[in-house]
């Protein structure tokens, strides 16, 4: 199906065919034809699938012509604000219509400044949109098209009480489109009141993982993931790595034992300001460093081409953020592996993420390694059973908890 089937006009063929977009994606191909009618519409669909273009193409369209902010994009980070901005601003290129985004961590009167100049379509962070309404600074009263991006993640990051303020802002006569990788039940509870019969498209099922990505699991002891990590990226042939951890400190401090061993990498978490975080994200993109470190609060912000691994340092313990991790590494049908370190306190959350997939994940060791006293999920376990604590590959197994203990030095239980 090519895009010109799709109805979009002239201009907007032009600015696909210079993204050299060739065909439509699943979600783009059932999505812009229901936006372009006026439809309300609820899209699920994994990351990396042309979800942005897929309401950005249709809004452009149907606000040919308006004046002042007729469509509004409310997303949760910045990082994910400025990359819908990019590609809003492409498939803008030859309409005369004008795309910002505000946000956060950045000076306040330049977006002010912006906004001034005039602006058909806003991308915006719920905090920074509120602080430029109640100074009197942006005007929502022509909107006409409501997007609510990356919905489930604002719900989790607490943002929903702005959302509402928000929606209360603007007129009721609109059209809306709420985008997510994932529609749980309590995303719909609240959403449900803002959309009017909507359509759902539901290109992948909600958390269901991205399947072109190798998923593999190493039990180590906590006080050995760096060196794991280090020698991961010492003798495998890693290139473009993100790395996920639990904390911002854990991150920084991942940073400097790399740097320590030659290995380039840099930090991005939500104790950066804005311009360390970009400059992080683009020398990422650009190669400068091979190694990016983040937390969860910016990962939706990611969306980087050519991820050859995700490394999940620390399990999350929401096991959905675990899909949205390792769909970093296999954007748009691509493949890609994701590395997973599991320690004797992350069993639970192993079991979750197992249940959550409907498979168990093959456990490895990494040849060579000293491993140390450690817990190994039994290789025999279902996704709805509990991991067995193990000590390395000498097959002694204990029921009950996993053991925290470091063992005494020079003791080693390697594989």
């Amino acid at each position: 199906m090519p895009f010109s089937s799709l109805g979009l006009r002239a201009g907007l063929l032009e600015a696909v065919r210079d993204l050299d977009y060739q065909t439509p994606t699943p979600i783009q191909a059932e999505a812009i034809p229901l936006a372009l009618a006026g439809r309300d519409l609820v899209g699920c669909a994994q990351t990396g699938t042309g979800k942005t273009a897929a309401f950005i193409l249709p809004l452009l369209q149907r606000l040919q012509g308006r004046k002042g902010i007729a469509a509004l994009v409310v997303t949760p980070t910045r990082e994910l604000a400025r990359q819908i901005e990019e590609v809003a601003r492409s498939c803008a290129r030859h309409t005369k219509q004008r795309v910002t985004a505000v946000y956060g961590g950045v000076g306040y009167q330049p977006q002010v400044q912006a906004l001034r100049r005039g602006v058909n379509v806003l991308v915006a962070t719920p905090g920074r949109l509120l602080d430029l309404h109640s100074h009197g600074d942006v005007d929502l009263s022509q909107v006409e098209v409501l997007v609510l991006d990356e919905a489930d993640r604002m719900l989790d990051m607490g943002f929903w009480p702005d959302v509402r303020r928000i929606i209360g802002l603007l007129p009721a006569d609109r059209q809306n489109m709420l985008f997510s990788a994932t529609l749980s039940p309590q995303v719909m509870r609240v959403a449900d009141p803002i959309l009017r019969n909507p359509a759902r498209v539901d290109v992948a099922p909600s958390a269901t993982p991205v399947d072109t990505v190798t998923q593999t699991v190493y039990p180590v002891n906590s006080f050995q993931k760096t060196d794991l990590l280090i020698r991961l990226l010492e003798t495998k042939s890693l290139d473009r790595v993100l790395v996920f951890t639990r904390t911002k400190h854990r991150a920084d401090r991942v940073c400097r034992h790399l740097a320590d061993k030659g290995i380039r990498g840099a930090a991005i978490h939500s104790n950066r300001t804005q311009s360390q975080r970009q400059a992080a994200l683009d020398g990422f993109k650009r190669g400068h460093c091979r190694v990016l470190v983040a937390t969860d609060i910016v990962a939706r912000g990611i969306d980087v081409d050519g991820i050859s691994h995700v490394v999940n340092y620390d399990l999350p313990s929401n096991p959905d953020d675990y899909i949205h991790r390792i769909g970093r590494t296999a954007r748009a049908g691509a493949d890609g592996t994701a590395l997973s370190f599991m320690a004797a306190e992350e069993t639970k959350d192993l079991r979750e993420i197992e249940v959550l997939l409907g498979q168990t994940l093959e456990c490895r060791d990494l040849e060579g390694f000293a491993y140390l006293e450690r817990v190994v999920p039994n290789p025999e376990r279902t996704a709805t059973r509990k991991p067995r604590a193990v000590y390395g590959g000498r097959g002694r197994r204990r029921s009950g908890g996993a053991s925290t203990r470091r063992p005494r030095s020079g003791a080693s239980w390697g594989s």
